[in-house]
């Protein structure tokens, strides 16, 4: 047991914090995407079992390993069937939406759990950890859930985007979506948005955080 317990005191504790966030993360996600999806008439995201608050059953490994090393990233997507929308383009869009709403709604969450943890850390002088890992969980959610609005596909953003398009381009963009994995890879690798997702992910969270924390500054 003793090699072990080395193991784990070795191991850098953000790694597990992102990759623990990272989970929770994408089961927020997809799960929100296959809710939407039902609650607009599709049946096919339940079917399949990607209601499921399993985190394999929404993993991508690829898209798992950016969020790990790059902080942004994404998951597999769900399985959606725009034949049972009354309204295609509109249910889809509004499917694809969900995805990137819940995981602002989950950042604020953790904003909240972070300022209670910051709370017993002065009060009490114990919370450091569950400061760290909330503080991770809010700035990660928010993270993904501004990169997932970028009109790349596979992203929420392109399939939002297709929505408002006009006949035409929407069969244009459809004809080269498969390139869209390609050009994101490219995008994160070089790093070509990083200072446009980091300003925007600043600025989110430490609404977030600012909102949070002066009830706070009340209570101390």
């Amino acid at each position: 047991m003793e090699h072990i317990r080395n193991f784990f005191s070795g191991l850098d504790l953000s790694v597990i914090y992102v990759i623990a966030a990272a989970f929770i993360t994408i089961i927020f996600h997809e799960v929100s995407h296959g809710y939407a999806a039902y609650l607009l008439g599709d049946r096919t995201a339940r079917d399949r079992g990607r209601l499921s608050l399993n985190p394999l059953r929404h993993v991508d490994v690829l898209g798992l390993l950016m969020m790990i090393f790059f902080r942004f990233g994404w998951a597999k997507p769900v399985p959606v069937d725009m034949g049972s929308f009354k309204r295609p383009r509109l249910g889809m869009a509004v499917t694809a939406l969900a995805g990137p709403a819940s995981n602002m709604i989950l950042a604020f969450l953790a904003m909240l759990l972070r300022a209670a943890a910051v709370f017993a850390l002065i009060k009490f002088g114990w919370g450091q950890a569950f400061v760290d890992f909330f503080g991770t969980l809010a700035t990660l959610s928010t993270g993904i859930g501004i990169f997932n609005l970028m009109p790349i596909p596979p992203l929420d953003g392109s399939k939002i985007l297709f929505a408002f398009l006009p006949g035409r381009w929407y069969r244009f963009v459809l004809k080269y979506e498969r390139y869209g994995m390609l050009i994101l890879v490219a995008v994160l690798y070089f790093g070509l948005i990083d200072g446009f997702l980091n300003a925007a992910v600043g600025t989110v969270a430490g609404a977030f955080w600012r909102a949070v924390a002066r009830p706070l500054a009340a209570l101390l």
